[in-house]
């Protein structure tokens, strides 16, 4: 058993280090040129002699998107909540959503270029645009599917509907919530990026749009690395707060 939970928890860098032996092993085989297709080694060289400005970028990128996120949890909640709770709600506003949601956010920067100018603005309402919509969808959907019978028998206890939402509805929600939180936090990194490539004078974003307009291919990939080493991070973050707060939902990681 604890042979099997060592390589569980080994078993994602294994993959990742084959990943980048092959990887290199490829472009070292074919001569493929480093503008074209980077290799790992060259993309570690460049990380390494662009460090400064990659960390620098990296934290711009990293506190616009928390801005845009935070205000994604607290407008997703809201309207989760709105939603869920109520099947009128739900049946006026969720195809509305479906809807905005399916609008690409690519095609919403340059609108929100011209109404807030190129900075911070298009990167925060980007990140928010884009991850609102997981948040909102789980927390209706959690509150949505509380099961009839339970509801009806909190409410012959003497509950009220306020009181079975809060103190039912919420809580049974909560796994929902920081799945939704896991899938949000990597799209708020997508949209930051996006709106730093199309609109912003700062970050990874337009360090990567510029390195790509100058082929220099391996500093464009150090800064994937980077967004993908952070959104990793605040995933795994959020998985190891789900499981100290929502341990009774996942029941085979108790003996973890």
């Amino acid at each position: 058993m604890k042979i099997t939970r060592r390589m569980e928890r080994w078993s994602p860098l294994v993959v990742l280090a084959a990943a980048l032996l092959l990887w290199q092993l490829v472009v070292a085989a074919f001569s493929i040129p480093e503008f074209i297709f980077p290799s790992p080694w060259q993309i570690a060289q460049d990380f390494a002699a662009f460090k400064g400005p990659l960390l620098e970028a990296a934290w711009k990128t990293f506190w616009v998107t928390m801005l845009g996120f935070a205000l994604s949890i607290v407008v997703g909640v809201l309207l989760g909540f709105v939603i869920g709770s109520s099947r009128l709600a739900y049946t006026a506003l969720y195809p509305l959503m479906v809807a905005f949601n399916a609008v690409p956010k690519a095609a919403v920067v340059p609108i929100l270029v011209v109404w807030f100018g190129i900075g911070l603005g298009p990167g925060i309402l980007t990140a928010f645009l884009i991850s609102f919509f997981p948040i909102t969808v789980n927390i209706a959907t959690g509150l949505a599917t509380l099961e009839p019978e339970l509801e009806d028998v909190l409410r012959v206890l003497g509950a009220r509907r306020w009181d079975v939402l809060v103190k039912v509805g919420l809580p049974r929600s909560m796994p929902y919530f920081y799945g939704s939180l896991k899938i949000a936090i990597t799209l708020a990194f997508v949209g930051t990026v996006l709106a730093e490539m199309t609109a912003g004078d700062s970050g990874i974003g337009y360090l990567m749009q510029t390195a790509g307009s100058q082929q220099r291919m391996p500093l464009a990939f150090a800064g994937l690395v980077t967004i993908g080493a952070m959104a990793m991070a605040m995933y795994e973050l959020f998985s190891w707060v789900e499981k100290r707060t929502t341990g009774w939902a996942h029941r085979g990681s108790q003996a973890d």
